[in-house]
C-alpha cells in the first residue's frame, strides 16, 4: 500500500525542517515547499526510510501528483 500525505496533513509546515509526524519524523525540504505553495492540493508518496529498530520511524516526501480538476457539467 502507498501511503501518500497532503500539506494539510503535515500541519501546512512554511519552513524546511524535520517534523514529528505520527510516530516518527517527517523531513519537508525546501523543494517539498515550493511544490505545496505552487499546488497546496498536491500530494506526495510518503517515504519510510529504513532505521534501527528501537528509534522512530524516518520519512521523507517522494513522487507527487497534482489533482486535475475537472470543468463542471453545464447540463
Amino acid at each position: 500500500m502507498v501511503n501518500k500525505i497532503t500539506w494539510q496533513r503535515a500541519g501546512r509546515v512554511t519552513e524546511p525542517g524535520r517534523y514529528m509526524f505520527r510516530y516518527g519524523w517527517l523531513t519537508v525540504t525546501a523543494e517539498d515547499l515550493a511544490i505545496w505553495q505552487q499546488f497546496p492540493d498536491a500530494s506526495f508518496t510518503l517515504v519510510n526510510l529504513p532505521s534501527d529498530p528501537d528509534a522512530p520511524e524516518e520519512f521523507h516526501l517522494g513522487a507527487f501528483e497534482i489533482p486535475i480538476s475537472r470543468p463542471r457539467d453545464e447540463h
